[in-house]
């Protein structure tokens, strides 16, 4: 096959959409098909792009077998909801050019957020005449109706729009099937949304469930302390404030440290906060080189899931595999009706607790951090979830093969089941 994905995010981004839609591209590449990404130039986590891209404006490279087309986008340096709209206006009418001049694929793999882009797959596709997959890792109306962070016209041309694209779509894959659920809840055929969940990274599974990561402990002075880990994006619907907060009640148990890792919207806020209330128990790094997550995941004791109240059930936090994966109990911050928390208290893989509620946070972290062997129990029975439900050997191919299916025309329920 010969796909081309427009997407806003790649490689070497490290969080988020990027990695699984590297992930993806990756082993279809490794699989003999022709791929090519339409993309931005990195910039997430941070908001910032990155130096070595700097003063480029159209650009094609070459990475594991995936040719990759850059096209340029603005990153606000203030994130505002204007900010935003600009944002992602910018990539979707230059990704558009850029893909214009791509030669003719057999299939087109559209990477939602931004949901604008149906635009750009409903001209490509016709004008190809071939079909367009639209991947729904966040539903981005229905995010921003939650988090009132839109006026009621803004809102009312999202949905238009999210239903315009889910209409012309071929097919439509998301995450869960709360997720999948919700779009067909919208009007849609059953038949046309699939589920391509997130795979676990196989060295995941290989840090040790105990006494692991002593590298990343004597590197940030952490020996001998309760690690509580957040790692991946700090931005507004994370709702990060409940650690922050969390901190404050726990300082005085001086065994017990709060590592922020990653960048976004909100970490200048929380800094400021942690700043406020004097706290030395919250420490913030950057996002790490990747053999270095693997070992700052296997220093870690506790990794927590943080959203906002209002998320509900509209998104999967991805960074639930890799804390599964990585064997270590979780706190889970967020609704009870998300599929992440449906999973960590189903399999009995930490802890959930109301989003938004430092109480009920602090009280989670100093339970687990006084009943180690419930807390090894469950690492163990998280690891074996994530083992057994995403395993990339198992969902891989069946992605695969439900692209080729629709390219051929063939059965897609058949080949989804």
């Amino acid at each position: 096959m010969k796909i081309l994905f427009l997407g806003s995010n790649y490689w070497p981004d490290e969080t988020g959409n990027a990695m699984f839609v590297t992930g993806r591209c990756e082993y279809l590449a490794s699989r003999g098909h022709n791929v090519t990404i339409c993309t931005g130039f990195p910039y997430y986590p941070e908001w910032r792009p990155r130096e070595e891209y700097r003063g480029r404006y159209f650009m094609r490279e070459k990475h594991n077998g995936v040719e990759i087309v850059r096209s340029p986008l603005y990153v606000p340096q203030r994130i505002t909801s204007m900010g935003r709209i600009l944002h992602e206006i910018s990539f979707i009418a230059s990704s558009l050019v850029t893909a214009m001049w791509q030669e003719k694929p057999d299939l087109l793999y559209i990477v939602s957020a931004p949901l604008g882009l149906a635009v750009s797959a409903y001209l490509l596709s016709h004008r190809w005449r071939i079909p367009y997959v639209f991947y729904v890792a966040d539903m981005q109306p229905d995010t921003a109706a939650h988090l009132n962070m839109l006026p009621a016209p803004v809102m009312r041309f999202l949905y238009a729009l999210e239903s315009f694209a889910y209409r012309n779509a071929a097919l439509i894959p998301t995450l869960t099937e709360g997720m999948r659920q919700k779009i067909i809840s919208k009007g849609i055929a059953p038949e046309k949304v699939v589920i391509f969940s997130h795979c676990a990274n196989q060295p995941l599974f290989d840090i040790p469930a105990h006494r692991g990561g002593q590298s990343f402990r004597r590197t940030h002075n952490l020996e001998g302390q309760f690690i509580v880990l957040h790692s991946g994006n700090i931005g507004v619907k994370q709702g990060l404030e409940v650690v922050v907060e969390a901190a404050a009640r726990t300082r005085q148990n001086s065994a017990i440290t709060y590592v922020l890792v990653g960048d976004g919207a909100a970490r200048p806020v929380l800094q400021q906060r942690t700043a406020e209330l004097g706290l030395s128990n919250v420490r913030f790094l950057p996002i790490q080189p990747k053999e270095v997550f693997w070992d700052m995941l296997g220093a870690a004791d506790v990794c927590v899931i943080t959203e906002k109240s209002s998320v509900g059930d509209i998104l999967f936090p991805g960074k639930t595999v890799d804390f599964l994966s990585a064997g270590r109990a979780v706190i889970a911050s967020i609704s009870v009706t998300n599929e992440a928390a449906r999973i960590v208290s189903g399999v009995g893989a930490g802890l959930v607790v109301t989003p938004e509620d430092p109480d009920a946070f602090a009280a989670a972290v100093t339970y687990l951090k006084d009943n180690e062997t419930e807390r090894m129990k469950m690492g163990e029975r998280g690891r074996a979830y994530a083992r057994e439900h995403w395993d990339r050997h198992r969902i891989l191919p069946v992605m695969e093969s439900t692209l080729a299916a629709l390219v051929r025309g063939g059965d897609l329920r058949q080949q989804a089941a």
